[in-house]
Order: structure tokens, then C-alpha cells, then sequence
């Protein structure tokens, strides 16, 4: 069985993905993906991470989990789909320890040691820290951003310090990024290779997250043309989707508004600048993979 968990990071989704895959679920089930709600795996999966990470694996742990998880006779599932934004850590513990995600990689290899005879994947969506701090800040009780951070200077905030330790303890789990600021362009690949199925491949809700983003007239001309235009490919789609967006965009959804202490337009920017960065020092790491537009 293939075990693909999503996992975040928070502020980068709000159940999108979920959603979008449920949409799919009954389509895809006759081809042994499983796409449990998440009311039967959130809190079950966290507790018994949890639990097994302090009191070890039994022998039957992989079947209570998959009987717990699944409605279906787990032998006939081929493909799962977890969906899982906290499973790392809840917001306002996201820097505790003074590093981002401290549990993150203990409860990875708990995860795979349940699903040893398995094949476990991890995709996460990444976001410029310009964005993400104060969406993350905003997300939790606190109320100074010093303790929100525990200690971590967002100048020196890099996701891949988190990659490289992940990669150091669970070496034989495949991950698979990509940014949020990509999202309205891939959003049909992301959920496609979540989904393992061709990239050419109807589904529904492949355009969600653009159309939230470009205005209704812009959003009629872009299926209209679609629709006169059957045959292109998933690069030309992208290519026309950037140039609906240059004509037809909202401003408002795109925009973003950062309010921290501090945090002037160079401020800003270096850590944009940081994070760019950042995406090609990902690309190099062995067993990771990028989707970009």
C-alpha cells in the first residue's frame, strides 16, 4: 500500500486540498484509492502517533490503525490519502524548542515504523515566511510575536533545515513540495500526484483556487477558451492561466496585508528575497521533489 500523508504547513491550505479530494473520492475508489473523512483519522492518527512513538509498535498495529482509519476492507486499498495540517504540531507550538516543527521527524518515523511494509510519501506546501509568520502568528493565542517564535530570528527561518532533518530520519520517505504562491497555477498537479493518476487527467475541482483569485468575467473567458481550445497541455494551460491573471486578477485576494512590528517594505522583502533562495537549496536535496509552474 502506498501511504500518502499531507501535512501542511499550516496557513498554506484551509482543507482546500482535502475538500478537492473528496470531491474525487467516489471516482477514484473503483480504482483502490482511499480517501478517508477526516473525522475517522485527525485526532485517532495524532493520539496513537503519540502513543506508539513512547510504547513501541505491536504486531498488529498496522491493522488496528487501518481498521480504525477505513471503512473499506484495507486489503483492497492500493492508495491512502491522509490529510493532515496539525500533524506535525498545532499552530502555536510550531517554534517551540527554538526550531520550526521540533516533532515533526519523530512522528514521521513512528508513522512509517506503523506502515513498515508499506510506502510512505509526504507532501507539504511551503510559504515565503513573509507571509507565512504573521498567518501563522494570527492563527494562535499569542499575543507577542517574541514568544510565538521562541527565540527564532525570521531572517534565519529556512524550510530546508526542516527538509534535511526529515530527510536525515525518515531517508527512505519520498516528499514532494511545492509553494503556495504557485498554488492557483498547479493546483490540478498537486492534487493529481496526491491522487497518484495521469497528469492530463480530468477532475473535478482542478481550477478551485484560481478561480478564487480571478474575477467572474475573467473566469468565463478562461473556460471559454478552454472549451475552444481542448487539446492543450498542462505548461500551455499555465502559460494562459499567468496571462488571464495579469488582466483579470483581484487584487484583493492576491494582495496581502503585513502587520508585525518592525517589518518594513526592505524588511519584507530580504525575507522574500531569503526564501527565493531557499527553493533552489530544496531543489538539490536528494528524494525530494518540487512541483513548480
Amino acid at each position: 500500500m502506498q501511504v500518502i500523508l499531507h501535512a501542511g504547513v499550516h496557513c498554506t491550505d484551509d482543507d482546500r486540498i482535502l475538500k478537492c479530494l473528496l470531491r474525487n473520492a467516489d471516482g477514484w475508489r473503483h480504482e483502490a484509492v482511499a480517501i478517508p473523512g477526516p473525522s475517522r483519522y485527525r485526532k485517532f492518527l495524532l493520539e496513537a502517533i503519540n502513543s506508539l512513538g513512547r510504547n513501541g509498535i505491536e504486531e498488529d498495529t498496522r491493522e488496528i490503525v487501518l481498521d480504525a482509519i477505513l471503512e473499506e476492507d484495507h486489503a483492497q486499498v492500493n492508495r491512502l490519502l491522509l490529510s493532515h495540517h496539525s500533524f506535525f504540531s498545532v499552530p502555536k507550538l510550531m517554534f517551540e524548542g527554538g526550531r520550526a516543527y521540533r516533532k515533526a521527524e519523530g512522528r514521521l518515523q513512528t508513522l512509517q515504523s506503523v506502515f513498515a511494509e508499506d510506502q510512505v510519501e509526504l507532501f507539504l506546501g511551503l510559504r515565503d515566511p513573509a507571509t507565512f509568520l504573521p498567518a501563522a502568528f494570527a492563527a494562535t493565542p499569542h499575543t507577542n510575536f517574541q514568544d510565538f517564535m521562541h527565540g527564532i530570528d525570521p531572517m534565519q527561518l529556512r524550510w530546508s533545515d526542516l527538509i534535511r532533518r526529515l530527510r536525515d530520519q525518515v531517508p527512505n520517505m519520498p516528499i514532494t513540495l511545492w509553494c503556495n504562491e504557485d498554488t492557483p497555477l498547479i493546483w490540478g498537479q498537486v492534487i493529481r500526484q496526491l491522487a497518484g493518476i495521469e497528469i492530463n487527467r480530468k477532475i473535478t475541482g482542478a481550477f478551485d483556487v484560481f478561480n478564487q483569485i480571478i474575477s467572474p468575467e475573467g473566469m468565463k473567458r478562461f473556460r471559454e477558451f478552454l472549451a475552444q481550445n481542448p487539446n492543450v497541455n498542462e505548461q500551455q494551460k499555465r502559460r494562459i492561466m499567468s496571462a488571464f491573471l495579469d488582466k483579470y486578477a483581484l487584487d484583493d485576494e492576491i494582495e496581502e496585508e503585513l502587520d508585525l512590528p518592525g517589518w518594513d517594505a526592505a524588511y519584507v522583502d530580504m525575507l522574500t528575497e531569503l526564501y527565493e533562495d531557499d527553493l533552489h537549496t530544496l531543489s538539490a536535496i536528494p528524494g525530494v521533489t518540487i512541483i513548480a509552474p
